[in-house]
């Protein structure tokens, strides 16, 4: 496993913008499929976007035209860039990391159970 951290978490108003960052300690996170998940209160975690090690990506309905995710191996950083904010994905953002190899498969990715490390999250609100 691998310790996560997320920061770039805050406040900001409908339509604005806000670039999540999730740095890695102590390993590569260049053999990661990197996740971003996220929890509203009352309600499960939910898909958001994954990255493979080679750059292929996932989104959420919700997510796609508005987040872009990308990495940066040489930093050993993953990035959640979110334009368009909407109140409604005011929630904790999570980002998530599990070795696979070469796969990289939807209905495996976008489940949080198969992901083995996380970081503790960083709140985004976003205010109508």
């Amino acid at each position: 496993q691998v310790q996560l951290a997320e920061s770039g978490g805050g406040l900001v108003q409908a339509g604005g913008s806000l670039r999540l960052s999730c740095a890695a300690s102590e390993r590569t996170l260049s053999t990661y499929t990197m996740g971003w998940f996220r929890q509203a209160p009352g309600k499960e975690r939910e898909f958001v976007a994954a990255i493979s090690p080679s750059g292929r990506k996932y989104y959420t309905d919700s997510a796609k035209g508005r987040f872009t995710c990308s990495r940066d191996n040489a930093r050993n950083t993953v990035h959640l860039e979110m334009n368009s904010l909407k109140p409604e994905d005011t929630a904790v953002y999570h980002c998530a990391g599990q070795e696979y190899g070469g796969a990289f498969v939807y209905a495996v990715v976008t489940d949080p159970n198969n992901f083995g490390s996380w970081g503790q999250g960083t709140q985004v609100t976003v205010s109508s």
